[in-house]
């Protein structure tokens, strides 16, 4: 009974999320290009022979940007909601197509794969949960404010990509202009640490072992200010940061305390592990 799950990027100049079993696995987004993604998974021992569905959460260019080189060359379907599609202005074989809707999970293979609403600046944005061998991971980012469905789905997570996109001083003090400060700040923004710090509160299970917080702001939130302000309140949940500019270790989800949990680290000494796996 485990997941796998890495964030291959995550933040305002791409954003990609790797969660599988041992036979498949799908992409939450494909913002980074085809050969950035592929060169990430391959330092991972990860096979994007593994990767049997992309899923699109909006049509933001960090969200979309791999997309269409990644279905032609290796083949693989896309999930949007039409109305993501519609506005996403991708040209892509209408083969490779799929449609969701919202709170009806798709299978792909062992895995169900449900979409669920969520308030952005966007056409039709969804967050997604991904569920197999009695596991659930969530990946919520891009979410102006916690609505009822990502605190419903949030609770059922044994692991989780939360964003935790600003820190409120930073960003009022920051350089931005205030027409783009307002945007970040609405409902239909990015939520900030104390925002996101109070959906994990009172809403985190008790099972949940992992949460890699996520989309941070290059310039408005600090790593280790917003990892420090939540492992204060973790307990037994392991807190890492899914950065911008490279991919997390790949981890092991497995319904278990994150005490023992198994982190396949980069290092090239593991790869030979990692690849039996994936």
């Amino acid at each position: 009974m485990s997941l796998y799950i890495t964030s291959l990027n995550s933040g305002s100049n791409g954003n990609c999320y790797y969660i599988g079993n041992q036979h498949e696995a799908v992409l939450i987004d494909a913002g980074l290009s085809c050969r950035e993604t592929e060169t990430r998974m391959i330092r991972l021992g990860l096979s994007m022979n593994k990767v049997k569905a992309i899923f699109v959460s909006h049509e933001h260019s960090d969200h979309t940007r791999g997309v269409g080189v990644i279905t032609r060359k290796h083949k693989i379907p896309v999930y949007f909601s039409p109305l993501t599609h519609e506005n996403s202005r991708l040209h892509l074989d209408r083969n490779f197509i799929r449609y969701f809707s919202s709170n009806v999970p798709v299978s792909i293979g062992e895995l169900s794969i449900n979409a669920f609403p969520k308030l952005h600046d966007a056409s039709e944005p969804h967050s997604f949960t991904v569920s197999g061998n009695g596991i659930t991971i969530g990946v919520l980012t891009d979410i102006g404010s916690v609505c009822e469905n990502v605190a419903s789905n949030f609770s059922l997570c044994h692991a989780a990509f939360l964003e935790a996109n600003y820190d409120e001083e930073m960003l009022e003090k920051g350089s931005y202009p205030i027409y783009l400060k307002r945007r970040i700040q609405s409902d239909h923004g990015h939520l900030s640490n104390d925002q996101s710090l109070e959906l994990f509160t009172k809403y985190k299970p008790g099972f949940m072992s992992h949460l890699l917080l996520s989309h941070l702001s290059q310039d408005n939130n600090d790593p280790r200010l917003v990892r420090e302000l939540f492992t204060k309140h973790a307990g037994d949940t392991h807190i890492a940061i899914a950065s911008r500019h490279q991919e997390s270790a790949v981890y092991f989800i497995n319904g278990e305390k994150a005490g023992n949990r198994v982190r396949f680290s980069v290092d090239p000494v593991q790869k030979s592990i990692q690849m039996s796996l994936f």
